[in-house]
């Protein structure tokens, strides 16, 4: 294979006998000559012209090609080619193309806000924050940031982050004034559920006392059908367990214990709430030592008390008479429930050592350690078991009450060191601060709703950051409003005081501070206006009128004080009568709109006490001149000339200018030491 290879070579072949010879270049100057045709100029772009008329030669003919060999063959085909067969069903008449359709191109442009924007570029648009797209939850940031900031500038990048950083400031201002709204929701519905709260727990004790109430009647009507010894004297309708009824059916109850037994009253007087739970029936005393029967016993349950009865024969002068009972029941003895214990003997460790007579026995054990044994009079009654759930109920309730009383004890101490807390000032109001244990509970109406005392100091609270912060409009009108919420509380003289005390402390420092700013801003109409305002609507129209005077005579002062006398007395009296004068005039024209026109008599005293001032200053002045000569009658006539200003607002002071200024009358010398002479 290797030698075949070795064989072939791209030089193998006849060898060229006669090789072609390339003849030296030759500088072209001009065209070519062309013997058998005209030449071709090069404007024509070598391509023939042709030539109108007889001038000039025919031009060249293509020479036919040869006809032999395989070159010749094809260059045959290639003329003898055709492309312009037209079809069979060509029309020459039709338009070689149709016509355009009318379009309105306006209706298909699109502006240049609706079209997209072009891919960015050195002259692109500035990025602008979407708030759409950082809302995303599947938003990357370094993604989003990488793909809006990777072609713009530095300043565009800081403009864009200026812009995320004030939709930041605008988020977190919402989400704060969001806070605030749901805060107020919040305490408004917290109140609102503490009110519920409040009404519900009333509501559940107004079931416990009406299923008392029920129970105590259901046994009272037991024990009068099976004995007729205790009997309360309602009907049916009394009897209903209602709330309404109760108090009337408890004192009918009391009644009818102290009828049936004797000396009970002195044990258990009449008061509010007292009332029977329930009669257990008849009991046997036992001994303490031997529990042997000693007599025979009854025993009534109260709301507060034990009471036990003996049974004793009645005493009767006509042994024929028997309309009456032939016992009777005589209180023994009556213990608070709070203090005794009540011990069942069947489950202590002396029932197991006697006998079974203490199966149906109870101890009452009394204060000093005194106990007591009684049993039913039957083993199998029912009395007992009844008589034991009924007195922890009634001790239950009345530890409740007990804790209930000392939590308001203690709540009310709490009130009174939260007021004095609060407000330092209110310690000085004795008769005021004794009385708010009594207010702890009390209802005010504001606005159709039941508001406490807290919730004005909530008010008073909010009034105090107004105050500090000065705004003053806001403040005045919380002022306003809780004013006619006191002034409203006719029937509630305790919430009136109380109130009126809170709103005239704050009144007073508000207007220390508006007061203030009028003298800072006295020559300045709107803001003085402004400010009288206020001070007129918290009720010191006079502090603000002394206020707003004094400014305008310190201001006359400080005026009078920058003219310098240089030597010439008729410039210094122009000055000096120009600044009193028109600060008069303008003193005089705001105070007109300002204060009332009750008040007008202030301000014209005011300006009479300002223009005696002027007197002085001027009669001083003029002291070294000659009275009624030129210099002390030009000063006078340009004094006088300013006075006149002082008719635009009404006021005409030219007869009292140059007046001579009342002389102190000098001190009587009188009697000295004693007065002895």
């Amino acid at each position: 294979m290797s030698e075949e290879r070795s064989k072939i070579s791209l030089r193998k072949g006849p060898k060229r006998k006669n090789r072609p010879t390339i003849s030296a270049p030759r500088q072209i100057s001009a065209p070519i000559p062309n013997n058998d045709g005209p030449a071709v100029p090069r404007s024509t772009g070598g391509r023939p012209v042709a030539i109108t008329g007889s001038e000039g030669p025919a031009p060249r003919q293509r020479p036919p090609p040869s006809t032999g060999g395989k070159t010749g063959d094809l260059v045959k085909r290639r003329y003898s080619t055709r492309f312009n067969n037209l079809p069979s069903d060509f029309d020459a008449e039709k338009p070689p193309v149709p016509s355009i359709p009318n379009i309105d191109l306006a209706k298909y442009d699109q502006s240049a806000s609706l079209r997209p924007p072009p891919t960015r570029g050195p002259g692109g648009a500035p990025p602008v924050v979407d708030p759409k797209a950082l809302r995303d939850p599947r938003l990357i940031p370094e993604q989003y940031v990488a793909a809006i900031l990777s072609e713009a500038t530095e300043d565009e990048i800081r403009d864009y982050e200026d812009a995320l950083r004030k939709l930041k400031v605008r988020a977190s201002s919402d989400l704060q004034q969001n806070v605030y709204q749901n805060r107020t929701q919040f305490i408004k519905i917290s109140k609102e559920a503490e009110k519920l709260k409040s009404e519900m727990r009333s509501l559940r004790n107004l079931f416990k006392e009406l299923e008392t109430n029920t129970n105590a009647l259901r046994a009272a009507s037991n024990k009068d059908g099976s004995t007729g010894e205790f009997s309360t004297g309602l009907s049916k309708r009394d009897k209903r367990s209602s709330v309404a009824d109760r108090t009337a059916l408890w004192n009918s109850q009391m009644q009818a214990l102290y009828k049936n037994v004797e000396g009970s009253q002195k044990f258990l007087p009449n008061s509010m709430g007292r009332h029977v739970v329930q009669n257990a029936g008849p009991w046997i005393e036992l001994d303490n030592a031997t529990y042997k029967s000693r007599r025979s016993m009854q025993i009534f349950l109260l709301n507060d008390h034990l009471l036990v009865a003996s049974r004793k024969k009645r005493k009767v002068d006509n042994p024929n008479d028997v309309r009456g009972p032939a016992t009777k029941l005589v209180a023994d003895r009556c213990w608070p429930l709070l203090d005794i214990e009540v011990v069942d003997m069947a489950t202590s460790s002396e029932a197991y050592s006697g006998s079974s007579k203490l199966a149906g026995a109870i101890m009452v054990r009394g204060v000093g350690q005194e106990s007591f044994i009684y049993r039913t009079e039957k083993p199998e009654d029912s009395e007992k078991a009844t008589l034991l759930l009924n007195i922890r109920k009634a001790v239950e309730e009345l530890r409740k009450n007990l804790q209930s009383e000392m939590e308001a004890n203690n709540k009310a101490k709490e009130t009174i060191n939260y007021f004095a807390s609060r407000d330092p000032g209110l310690l000085q109001k004795t008769e005021l601060l004794e009385t708010l244990s009594d207010i702890k509970d009390m209802l005010i109406e504001v606005d159709g709703k039941q508001q406490n005392l807290r919730w004005v100091e909530g008010q008073m609270d909010e009034l105090d950051i107004d105050i500090a912060l000065q705004r003053f409009d806001m403040s005045v009108d919380r002022v306003e409003k809780l004013k006619n919420l006191a002034r409203g509380l006719k029937n509630n003289a305790i919430a009136q005081d109380f109130i009126n005390f809170k709103v005239e402390e704050r009144s007073s420092k508000l207007a220390g501070f508006i007061v203030r700013e009028l003298v800072e801003t006295h020559d300045k109409s709107q803001k003085t206006r402004r400010n009288v305002s206020w001070l007129n609507r918290l009720g010191f129209e006079d502090r603000a009128r002394e206020a707003y005077l004094e400014a305008r005579s310190d201001l006359i002062q400080k005026r009078c004080r920058q003219c310098i006398f240089q030597g010439d007395l008729h410039l210094y009296i122009w000055q000096l009568s120009f600044v009193y004068f028109c600060i008069i005039r303008n003193t005089v024209s705001c105070f007109q709109s300002c204060f009332p026109q009750a008040m007008m008599s202030a301000c014209v005293k005011w300006a009479k006490e300002e223009v005696d001032a002027f007197n002085i200053i001027l009669s001083r002045q003029l002291s070294s001149t000659e009275r009624g000569g030129e210099v002390w009658n030009q000063c006078m006539e340009r004094a006088k000339l300013h006075a006149q200003m002082l008719e635009a607002v009404q006021l005409d002071f030219r007869d009292l200018v140059g007046k001579d200024p009342p002389q102190d009358k000098p001190k009587v010398a009188g009697p000295v030491g004693l007065g002895l002479t």
